[in-house]
């Protein structure tokens, strides 16, 4: 197969076009916004940064997800995830905001003092452990690792694939991308886990979860696995669609199962993440997250017509993906404010980095065939669907 026949249609063009002005006029304002007020700038940017890093590493998880079992369904999405996973040099450019903002984000708020700026002795002293383990040099010692973890697993499964298309006989890099894609997921999954208590839990240092990792690896990959039904609605639609609504039940899971242990156990130091987010305006949010990010979408995926209706599906995958702000935006915003009505930096953020991101996914996705050329099984793709 010729790789011209692949090439990206003019609406990846436009998509790029679109992305980046967006992206720029609203990061103008973002801007303006960091200068007038730059604790709410802050605010909006962690959980809005989440978002678009769960879209870029969970693609990546898809990616190695897709080389280990080996399915015919992920051909069709490589090379977008591919290119979805070569914005990790984007995030890492966008994580200095977080890093110039932490007095902002891990202060605390007027009621409890944050991991920067918690008494060494007192009623509001962190433990011993927590004191060594949430210090300034750590966290970005740890962040750095983080990324090196990403962006070597990136670099490797994008520059191996590339190669594949390039050899007569892509068998032998077939089977080192299956080999690498075990341990690969692993590493995926223990340094977003990490991240996730770095980056967010220790918003509320005070609170803990040991499910908490897990329940952003499952929501990374309810919005990547949108973002390509989204972006890439072809063949095997039915078996995308499917994998959706795994993940989302996924997702639920690990909510659900968060939520009974603390609620179980009902101990003091556990139930503060709860209280200030099922109380109040947090607590109709609560109510529009579980309705709106599963229970809906979980009985439209319910349907076997639904799954293979392009235009119905896709627009459940873009509901899910804004619905993952929203979450993002639930476990986040209530350590600052009891106030859960956003500001408009909750709007002009999330814009800005979504826009940005979109444009150089868009690029990215210019620079390869939209198929895997080199792989032995694209004739299998390529075959009459018979769904």
């Amino acid at each position: 197969m010729s790789a011209q026949e692949f090439k990206a249609p003019a609406s990846v063009d436009r998509l790029q076009r679109a992305g980046m002005f967006a992206g720029g006029v609203a990061a103008l304002m973002a801007v303006y916004g960091l200068t007038k007020s730059p604790a709410d700038f802050y605010h909006s940017y962690i959980f809005s940064y989440m978002l678009i890093l769960g879209l870029t590493v969970g693609s990546l998880g898809l990616l190695m997800l897709q080389h280990l079992t080996g399915g015919i369904w992920g051909m069709v999405i490589r090379r977008p995830l591919e290119a979805a996973t070569r914005n990790l040099w984007l995030m890492l450019i966008l994580f200095a905001p977080i890093v110039m903002g932490m007095k902002y984000l891990y202060s605390g708020n007027d009621s409890e003092t944050g991991w920067l700026n918690a008494p060494k002795e007192g009623e509001h002293a962190l433990t011993s452990w927590q004191q060594g383990y949430l210090t300034q040099g750590g966290f970005l010692a740890r962040a750095g690792l983080y990324f090196a973890i990403w962006i070597v697993l990136m670099l490797v499964f994008n520059n191996w694939s590339k190669q594949q298309d390039q050899e007569s006989d892509g068998e032998g890099l077939k089977q080192k991308l299956k080999k690498l894609a075990a341990p690969g997921v692993i590493l995926y999954i223990l340094a977003m886990t990490f991240a996730a208590i770095d980056w967010v839990m220790s918003l509320s240092p005070r609170w803990a979860s040991t499910i908490y990792g897990f329940l952003f690896v499952a929501g990374q990959a309810i919005a990547a696995m949108g973002l390509m039904i989204a972006v890439i609605v072809l063949r095997h639609l039915h078996d995308l669609a499917k994998l959706l609504f795994a993940f989302n039940m996924l997702w639920a899971y690990f909510a659900f199962s968060q939520l009974l242990i603390i609620w179980s156990g009902n101990l003091p130091e556990e139930i503060t993440f709860y209280r200030s987010r099922l109380n109040g305006q947090w607590g109709v949010v609560a109510v529009i997250v579980l309705l709106f990010s599963f229970a809906i979408p979980f009985l439209l995926l319910l349907s076997r017509d639904v799954k293979r209706t392009a235009s119905v599906v896709s627009k459940i995958a873009v509901w899910m993906i804004f619905m993952r702000l929203v979450d993002l935006y639930w476990m986040t915003r209530p350590e600052f404010t009891s106030r859960a009505l956003p500001t408009w930096l909750d709007i002009v953020v999330p814009v800005a980095l979504i826009g940005l991101w979109l444009g150089f996914f868009a690029m990215n996705l210019k620079q390869r065939p939209l198929l895997p050329v080199g792989d032995p099984n694209l004739s299998e793709v390529l075959a009459p669907n018979e769904q």
